[in-house]
């Protein structure tokens, strides 16, 4: 869609104005959305956004006042920036973002980047930490028949893939 009053450049924003029961709706571009004096700032950023997911503002402000020991990372750093600052991070933080690193990594502890498949072999490691993982949440869910299923395939792939 162009913009309504240049009709030149793509419309990427698109201003809504409610006035005496009477909606009107314009498609701008930003160059002309600013000669308007419509604002074309976020009025949110992604790392609050991310934040919100876990309800962080329950945490107290001391827990959230951490630092990581590492790079020197704060909360409010994480919130400003969307993005831990490096391994260490997970660890000092994950009382307050565990909740959200799970759902956004399916881990609350840093991994690493290590691609699946090294050589055409499927990485051993990072198989066999997945299903730990699964193991233990199935032992705090204490679904014990399902975990002692999985402990024992967990025996079975170490001994199928050790040299």
């Amino acid at each position: 869609m162009l913009c309504q009053i240049c009709n030149k450049s793509e419309a990427t924003v698109h201003y809504t104005e409610l006035a005496d029961s009477n909606v009107s709706e314009i498609h701008l571009c930003e160059r002309c959305a600013v000669e308007k004096g419509i604002s074309v700032k976020p009025h949110f950023l992604l790392a609050d956004l991310m934040a919100g997911l876990v309800g962080a503002e329950k945490f107290p402000v001391a827990k959230r006042g951490k630092k990581c020991s590492f790079c020197g990372l704060t909360y409010s750093g994480f919130k400003s920036m969307g993005r831990l600052g490096c391994a260490k991070c997970y660890e000092t933080f994950k009382e307050s973002l565990g909740a959200l690193l799970d759902r956004v990594h399916g881990c609350s502890i840093h991994t690493g980047k290590v691609p699946a498949v090294i050589d055409g072999e499927v990485d051993r490691t990072l198989v066999t930490r997945k299903m730990r993982d699964r193991l233990q949440k199935l032992i705090e869910k204490e679904e014990f028949e399902e975990a002692a299923r999985l402990r024992d395939e967990i025996r079975k792939y170490i001994e199928q893939v050790s040299p």
